[in-house]
């Protein structure tokens, strides 16, 4: 039987190449934000694109913050992909015009800031250096994966999800933080949808530990 998949839909720009991919694996997609549905179904996809502050007042205001806190307490996988990453943090240093930007959901301790780098967004293929015993990386022989950023992570500081996290690095200016999983809370800096055969590999892994 083919997995249950959410895409948690909450306006955070085109996400049908994010649908075809999980498809295209294998995945039973849906596209929504009901709230029954994401927390029922057997695993829950955030997207993200554009500016941080923006992706989390729009998570806020579907509902997705909820959404996601049901499945953390019920121990239910949740992946959050490119800002849909970043969101899981503290916070980001990114400007924005309000007075009090919104804090990030908080499930990983450390704050997304602006890459240090002479090209900056960094866009295009880079390698990743796997963490041991990662479960989202086992078996992808090629381990370049597609970023689109000019943001990230640089250090994980503590993970609130309550297990021993396995964080997957890359270098652009210095090192940023790649991926972080830990029990069923997983992210990716880098795009699955657009990663090719990897990116594919990736999910397909993702899709078996559901």
């Amino acid at each position: 039987m083919s997995k249950q998949v959410v895409v948690l839909d909450y306006g955070s720009g085109n996400v049908r190449s994010v649908v075809r991919m999980l498809e295209r694996v294998g995945a039973d997609v849906a596209l929504t934000a009901d709230r029954q549905a994401a927390v029922r179904a057997d695993g829950l996809y955030v997207p993200g694109v554009g500016a941080f502050h923006a992706c989390v007042a729009g998570l806020r205001s579907a509902g997705g913050a909820e959404i996601i806190a049901d499945r953390m307490r019920l121990a239910l996988p949740v992946l959050g992909v490119c800002v849909g990453f970043q969101v899981l943090f503290d916070g980001s240093t990114e400007r924005t015009g309000l007075s009090e930007p919104p804090p990030g959901l908080g499930y990983f301790g450390g704050v997304v800031e602006r890459l240090e780098a002479p090209v900056v967004p960094h866009m295009g293929w880079s390698r990743v250096g796997a963490a041991a015993g990662s479960r989202l990386l086992e078996g992808v022989q090629d381990e370049r994966f597609y970023f689109v950023h000019s943001y990230a992570a640089r250090r994980l500081l503590e993970s609130r999800a309550g297990g021993d996290p396995a964080v997957t690095t890359a270098e652009h200016g210095g090192t940023f933080v790649a991926a972080v999983e830990d029990g069923t809370l997983a992210g990716t800096q880098f795009h699955p949808e657009k990663s090719g055969d990897a990116g594919a590999h990736l999910v397909e892994n993702w899709l078996h530990t559901l």
